[in-house]
């Protein structure tokens, strides 16, 4: 069977994701998408029964897979440009929803042809013939085998250390092979491809704890294709966290140099003698131990790493992902019923409302399947309330998942494991804004941004969360506002569980796992005693001033609100928390909601960092109280009322310190107010995806300290005022998108300090003469066809890079 056959399941899988997102969120497509699930949804059990077959299938049906495997492929880049197109370019609106008809019919004329129906006969008819029976004895004696060699070679300690292993993790090492291979065959074929294409190297096995990696290598290890390609030299080794490197360099010399353990082990060359040797180094927690372990020079060796961080090359690194829905269900009820369904007469939402507590995390669903077996279904209901809350559901649930997941954080300093456990102060299964996140890492860590986002990288390389794919981030004038970190939920119960340690007044963070109505009960039957938390976080619905109880946080530096309603009475105890340096609150709900009682912001005088999310911004006036220490303020999705619009409006008054301004997706701006010019403070402003925004005022000049403007996807913008030209410390200048803009201000050369420009989806024809004069300038966006205007520029100034990016609205790729 071709590899494109697997492909075409995990490509369906998530084409279908797509589609569903579509058919709920874009009306424009939404019939078109309704269509498509049902036709692919329809397809999928036909592309599994193939996938898992184990049969290679004719030539001409291979064919047919592969242009099923096109189709599929296209139409997933056609739902991603979808999910991110923009509201306003009508014309790519009605240019994408022609595609995903043409997709529509594509699909519908290929299944009406009857392909998979012969298709699925082939294979039922191969299936006859294969001896699977025989390989499974060849398989498991030959595990035996490599188990027993395992424990001479060890010798006691790794023998120790192996049972010591067994007994923690008891649930992953019974005998029952089928809760091994659920979800894995995409994984094997992915690593076996990149091990089989090459002359030998360091390949990696990557994910967070739980999700399958030993398991995987393990299946590797016993796979018939991996033994004839190696001719069974395969050598699997536990290093662990506190490995004994010289013993297991002993060790990998003897296996691939066919001496005796024991020698002397020198650091040299040697030639290949035709035998390729596989080298399997489980449970690999640093660099410095993989370095050790591999610097063997030895031709024709492959070295495959399993470990929980990203330790090799992202090229040669597989990232095992967590299981499907369906394949979570089959694993869970495995463990839980020994079987792969839901037992007739019990309750089958609950079984998946508990599996979905799993989110697909195999560890999470064998070790609570098997806390479960055999009790009766009130006992699940208890189990589903308490893992709702981040809880563990038993006192085996957290010996066997928590503390074996809590494992990933000891190598971590204290200041990394600290920023890990801030993520638990946000809701489950939403998207942490970046910036949010590393403003509250900066202020209650006394850390730099530099530091904050090296901190995000080596989370993310250690796979505790999931930081999105974006060109802009790590670059040095990257926006984060719009980029967003995700985060498992089993990780998130672990940070929540850390957390939740000891007396509730007594706790560093005081966080609510889920959405409530009110606030949480021990809480108020606490609240005659002050509580310490630093970090406050509050999830509910609308609350009124009857529904907040008095509660003293003289700790308090980070508070977090989310919520979903259209109106919201701010808590009365924000006035007591004196300390309070970042206030982040987050509307949930379809329509910006109107903020009661903002009068108590007349009391935090050293708020730094201020976040509002699809609110209305209140009215500002002249007897505002001034927020004195406040740096960064971002109003996001939110009504902007003319807030700052008031005649004879002093803001550098009200927000005299204020370095950082962000306005996105705020499409009540249709002019931006001349008083913001009076931020003589102000080091960035970013006004972006305004789709009303028209006009700038002509006082922009005033922003004598302005280093970064962004102006990105604002469509009917029009012109920029020359006095930009008049902004000596500009050194960042973002207008992409901006669709209506014609020409840059023609006395542009006179930002002496510019840097970068990025002007993609600009419809220039032109380019001002004096742009030879931007001295500083050394990196220029912009769109292919316009890119030989800045030639010239090129040419006057030493190191400029002029980067022709392709417009990101192209289908040409369809249209073949």
């Amino acid at each position: 069977m071709a590899i494109t056959d697997f492909f075409a399941g995990e490509i369906a899988t998530e084409l279908l994701k797509q589609l569903f997102t579509i058919s709920t969120t874009a009306w424009r497509y939404k019939n078109t998408a309704k269509q498509l699930l049902t036709l692919i949804d329809s397809i999928r059990p036909t592309i599994k029964e193939i996938q898992y077959s184990g049969v290679e299938l004719p030539a001409h049906r291979q064919a047919q897979i592969g242009m099923l495997f096109d189709t599929l492929e296209k139409g997933k880049k056609l739902t991603d440009k979808v999910l991110s197109s923009k509201r306003w370019n009508l014309y790519r609106q009605l240019t994408l929803a022609r595609k995903m008809e043409k997709l529509e019919k594509t699909i519908s004329n290929f299944l009406k042809n009857e392909v998979f129906t012969h298709i699925l006969a082939d294979v039922h008819h191969l299936r006859a013939d294969t001896s699977v029976r025989l390989d499974r004895v060849d398989m498991s004696l030959d595990r035996v085998i490599q188990q027993v060699g395992s424990m001479k070679i060890g010798g006691g300690g790794l023998i120790s250390e192996a049972m010591k292993r067994a007994e923690a993790m008891e649930i992953e090492t019974n005998d029952d092979s089928e809760k091994f291979g659920v979800g894995l065959e995409l994984g094997k074929v992915k690593v076996k491809k990149m091990m089989f294409e090459s002359q030998g190297g360091v390949f990696g096995i990557s994910g967070m704890g739980g999700v399958g990696k030993t398991t995987l290598a393990k299946e590797l290890q016993r796979d018939h294709e991996v033994q004839c390609h190696f001719e069974n030299r395969i050598l699997f080794l536990t290093v662990s966290q506190s490995p004994l490197l010289e013993e297991l360099r002993e060790l990998i010399w003897g296996f691939l140099s066919g001496c005796e353990a024991g020698n002397p082990v020198p650091d040299c060359n040697f030639p290949f003698d035709g035998a390729r040797k596989l080298v399997i180094l489980d449970d690999v927690w640093t660099t410095q131990a993989l370095d050790r372990l591999t610097s063997f020079k030895f031709p024709g060796c492959t070295t495959l790493v399993v470990s929980r961080s990203k330790l090799t090359e992202p090229k040669f690194t597989y990232d095992v992902e967590v299981l499907s829905e369906d394949e979570a269900i089959s694993l869970f009820c495995l463990c839980a019923f020994g079987q792969k369904s839901i037992p007739l007469g019990f309750c089958k939402d609950l079984v998946k409302q508990v599996a979905n507590e799993c989110k697909g995390l195999p560890l999470a669903l064998k070790v609570t399947g098997a806390s479960l077996n055999g009790k009766p279904e009130m006992y699940w209901k208890g189990v589903l309330q308490r893992l709702s809350k981040g809880e563990p559901a038993d006192d085996s649930h957290e010996s066997r998942l928590l503390r074996q997941m809590e494992a990933s954080l000891d190598n971590l300093d204290q200041t990394t494991k600290d920023c890990f456990l801030d993520l638990g102060a946000f809701p489950e299964d939403r998207k942490i804004p970046l910036d949010v996140l590393i403003n509250i890492w900066i202020e209650l860590h006394d850390i730099d941004e530099g530091n904050a986002f090296a901190i995000l990288v080596d989370l993310s390389h250690k796979n505790l969360l999931t930081l999105g794919k974006d060109p802009r981030l790590g670059s040095l004038y990257a926006s984060h506002y719009d980029i967003f970190v995700t985060q498992h939920d089993v990780l998130r119960d672990l940070a929540l569980h850390l957390s939740n340690a000891g007396k509730v007044n007594r706790r560093k963070r005081l966080l609510m796992p889920k959405r409530e109505l009110d606030l949480p009960g021990d809480w108020e039957r606490n609240n005659d005693e002050h509580y310490i938390a630093q970090i406050v976080s509050i999830h509910t619905g609308e609350m009124n001033e009857m529904q907040w109880f008095d509660m003293e946080f003289p700790k308090a530096e980070i508070l977090i609100l989310n919520f979903s309603s259209d109106k919201y009475v701010l808590p009365p105890f924000i006035s007591k928390m004196s300390r309070l340096k970042v206030l982040v609150i987050i509307n949930n709900g379809m329509s910006p909601a109107v903020l009661h009682d903002f009068s108590i912001f007349a009391h935090l005088s050293k708020l730094r960092s201020l976040w509002l999310e699809r609110v209305h911004v209140p009215q500002l006036s002249n007897s505002t109280t001034p927020l004195k220490n406040l740096h960064k303020m971002s109003l996001i999705l939110c009504k902007i009322n003319k807030s700052f619009d008031q005649t004879g409006l002093d803001v550098a008054d009200i927000f005299p310190k204020l370095g950082d301004l962000t306005i996105d997706h705020c499409d009540d701006l249709v002019a931006l107010p001349s008083s913001i010019c009076g931020l003589t403070s102000l080091s960035c402003l970013s006004i972006t995806n305004c789709p009303r925004l028209g006009e700038l005022p002509k006082n922009l000049s005033k922003l004598q300290a302005l280093e970064i403007l962004r102006l990105y996807a604002c469509p009917e913008l029009k012109t920029l005022p020359g006095e930009i030209c008049e902004l000596p410390g500009l050194k960042y200048l973002d207008i992409s998108q901006c669709v209506s803009l014609s020409c840059l201000p023609e006395e542009i050369g006179k930002l002496k300090k510019l840097e970068k420009i990025d002007m993609r989806e600009c419809c220039f024809s032109d380019r001002p003469s004096s742009a030879v004069s931007l001295k500083s300038l050394r990196h220029v966006i912009c769109d292919t066809d316009v890119a030989f205007m800045w030639e010239e520029v090129e040419k006057a100034v030493p190191g400029l890079k002029i980067e022709a990016a392709e417009k990101c609205f192209s289908l040409d790729w369809l249209d073949e």
